[in-house]
Formats: C-alpha cells, sequence, structure tokens
C-alpha cells in the first residue's frame, strides 16, 4: 500500500532483469484517462528504462476497468508471443455500491486469467476512494503505480521464461 513513506516508482535496476528480449502487452481503460494515461507512462519509460524495446510493447485500450478483463483474454489469445501483460485502470468510489461490484469483478477475473492462462497478467488498477488518492498514484507524491506494475512484468517475464519445461 502506497504511503507518505514509500514512494511506488523507486527501484533497483540490478535486480530486474533485462527487458530487452521481453515482450509485453498493456491494456489501459479509458475511464478516468488523467490517471490511466498517467500509469500507462509509468509503466512504459519502466519498461524502456530497464531495456525493453518499444516495437515490443503492445497497447490495446478497453472502455473502462471492468473490460480489462476481456481485453487481457483476447490479448493473451492473439499475442501468444507476449510475456507478461499489464491491466491498467482506475476505479474512484462513488454513493453506490458499483464501486464494489466493478472492483471485485475486475481482481477476480484477473486471478482468474493468471490461473487459467500461461502469459502472466499485471493487476494495475487503483481502487481509491478520491480523485486526488488516484492522481498521488499515478505519478504524485506516492509515486505511480504503473512503473511498479512494468517491474512486476519484467520479472514475471523472467519467471516465465526461466519455467518453461
Amino acid at each position: 500500500m502506497a504511503t507518505e513513506n514509500n514512494n511506488l516508482s523507486v527501484y533497483d535496476k540490478t535486480t530486474i532483469p533485462n527487458a530487452k528480449n521481453f515482450r509485453f502487452g498493456i491494456i489501459v481503460s479509458e475511464w478516468n484517462p488523467k490517471i490511466t494515461e498517467g500509469m500507462f507512462q509509468g509503466a512504459f519509460d519502466a519498461i524502456i528504462d530497464c531495456g525493453g524495446i518499444k516495437e515490443n510493447i503492445v497497447r490495446w485500450n478497453v472502455p473502462g476497468s471492468f473490460e480489462l478483463v476481456y481485453g487481457c483474454k483476447k490479448m493473451q489469445k492473439s499475442y501468444e508471443m507476449l510475456d507478461a501483460i499489464i491491466a491498467i485502470g482506475s476505479v474512484i468510489e462513488g454513493e453506490t455500491k458499483h464501486f464494489d461490484y466493478v472492483c471485485e469483478a475486475t481482481t477476480n477475473g484477473i486471478m482468474q486469467l493468471n490461473l487459467q492462462s500461461d502469459i502472466p497478467v499485471m493487476f494495475c488498477v487503483l481502487t481509491d476512494r478520491t480523485l486526488q488518492q488516484a492522481i498521488d498514484r499515478s505519478g504524485g507524491i506516492h509515486g505511480n503505480k504503473g512503473v511498479e506494475a512494468a517491474i512486476v512484468a519484467i520479472k514475471m517475464a523472467q519467471l516465465r521464461k526461466d519455467a518453461k519445461f
């Protein structure tokens, strides 16, 4: 969890595999674009910073966070050569239970994709109470969750490669 003492964007490149030979998919929710675009840019830049190649990154957009699961599933089927996928979304709590339903469905859906497919999917969906909390975690005072998801994606891509039988 991001706090004032834990900036999500700080990483040690010496502990991260070189991303040069990996291919990544990034699915971005169009809902709350100020937030999701910030996380996309953080993820993209972190992959490049760790040796990734721009041409090895595929981006798709979906309307909202609920649609991330379907987009990830289709990307897994369409791009079987991908090494990892990052699902980027932002759900901000409102006055109805819609927030709870979208967050739970998206979380469970991405978990199911990880259980059913050989291509790991990183959960980069902010579930904040306020817009300010989302801003703080998408390039603000708490760093950028997209950067964190990219680092995890690189590490999972390496694990996927190493665990091949």
